[in-house]
């Protein structure tokens, strides 16, 4: 059958197009995408093209389908999986593999027939093999696509950890009850961290979240409150670095002058690393989350606190099933709710404009609807689009009611109303 997809054909190159997908094979499966967010990622593989390291060295002859963070349903099951999978069940995708023969493959990136941005894709069985085709069971298909940047975030604290006093041993994860910062944290991906600090079993007692960015901290802190961390034993504090006189200064003080047990850095920019190297107390880890484009990428990290202090650098790419696991149980629970990563949503003639430009788009999480035509639009911009679109009036009276989130009712709606590809 033909399904309409976004591919990469190299640097700076992503093409819109029609094509017809291979026959289904017995162990594979047919699956229609319906939501996919756009992630930095696949901007910089768009940017990287062949060099990216999840991107084949032929793509310009052998074209992949981008989009990695997806949610949709079975249309047809190869009979090799008939008592696994059927049609009409609603699915997520876990897009790294962790092939050990293929360490860097993954749905999004390096296969021709499987990826995000499509309306159609064969799910082949090197995927459902891994485990990575989920069962997934909640009320709107874009928390399927925000499961996996949730698992990412989940990844993160799991990566972070510290050394058990007197013994060659590690603990993984953040400090039970410790200090945390979250550098560079009113973004999308801060606001999904915020979140899933504060409601998780293990939190910090403190959390600090920072950013340059007036209005991003504010829509932050009226999301999650500090009354509403409180509520989990959670002191929680926003701060504008770009203000202060001295930053490191002002973020030691929260700590009574001891520093930070974890630190995340959520933006590939070294004044940021620094400063979070600066703020570490004694054990503390620097957990380096947001992955930069610059293959060269570096910045000065003090190394006498590593021999005396014995702080030190977690990171990592990607997430395991487990995490994700974690991530959509806690959503489906309703525990946390990843819908204040969104601020922009479109349709599939979006794709390739929106993830060329990713860096330049205000704002939070880009949430694709593959099977609709719509230019990106911010949910901000709804009321005043409204006085002459009446699905945008509505829109923007759902997501009113909903504390200007995107939301279940919002994605009913819209696909039942918007302009179809």
């Amino acid at each position: 059958m033909k399904t309409k997809a976004v591919r990469i054909y190299g640097e700076n190159d992503l093409r819109l197009e029609e094509f017809e997908l291979p026959q289904m094979k017995e162990d594979e499966i047919l699956l229609k995408v319906v939501s996919d967010s756009i992630c930095m990622s696949t901007y910089k593989a768009a940017m990287q093209g062949a060099k990216h390291k999840r991107v084949p060295n032929d793509v310009a002859e052998h074209p992949t389908i981008v989009g990695h963070e997806f949610c949709g349903e079975i249309v047809e099951v190869g009979s090799y999986w008939k008592d696994r999978y059927h049609p009409g069940q609603r699915v997520t995708i876990q897009p790294a593999l962790n092939d050990p023969a293929d360490i860097y493959a993954a749905p999004g990136y390096s296969f021709q027939t499987i990826g995000g941005d499509a309306t159609y894709v064969i799910v082949p069985r090197k995927v459902i093999d891994f485990g990575c085709l989920l069962n997934y069971t909640g009320d709107a298909f874009f928390y399927g696509s925000l499961s996996e940047p949730m698992a990412c975030i989940v990844s993160g604290f799991h990566t972070s950890w510290h050394n058990v006093p007197g013994r060659y041993a590690h603990v993984m994860d953040i400090v039970p009850g410790g200090t945390m910062a979250i550098l560079a944290g009113a973004g999308p991906m801060g606001l999904g961290a915020i979140d899933y600090a504060i409601h998780r079993d293990v939190h910090p007692s403190l959390l600090v979240i920072t950013d340059v960015d007036d209005a991003r901290l504010a829509r932050a802190a009226s999301i999650y409150t500090p009354e509403e961390a409180a509520k989990y034993g959670v002191e929680l504090h926003y701060m504008n670095t770009g203000k202060e006189e001295d930053p490191v200064a002002a973020l030691r003080a929260l700590t009574g002058g001891k520093g930070f047990n974890d630190v995340f850095v959520f933006a590939p920019v070294k004044p940021v690393v620094e400063q979070g190297s600066a703020i570490l107390a004694h054990d503390g880890c620097l957990n380096f989350f947001a992955g930069p484009t610059n293959t060269a990428f570096s910045a000065e990290f003090n190394f006498y606190n590593v021999h005396y202090d014995t702080t030190h650098v977690a990171g990592g790419s990607g997430s395991n099933l487990d995490d994700l696991y974690e991530a959509i149980s806690m959503m489906t629970s309703g525990k946390i709710n990843p819908s204040s990563m969104i601020t922009h949503v479109g349709g599939l003639d979006a794709v390739v404009e929106t993830t060329l430009n990713l860096p330049k788009i205000p704002g939070g999480k880009k949430l694709i609807y593959t099977h609709i035509s719509m230019p990106l639009t911010a949910i901000a911009d709804f009321a005043e689009l409204g006085k002459t679109d009446p699905v945008m009036k509505t829109l923007a009276d759902i997501v009113a009611r909903n504390n200007g989130l995107w939301c279940a009712e919002a994605e009913a709606y819209l696909l039942a109303n918007a302009k179809p590809l």
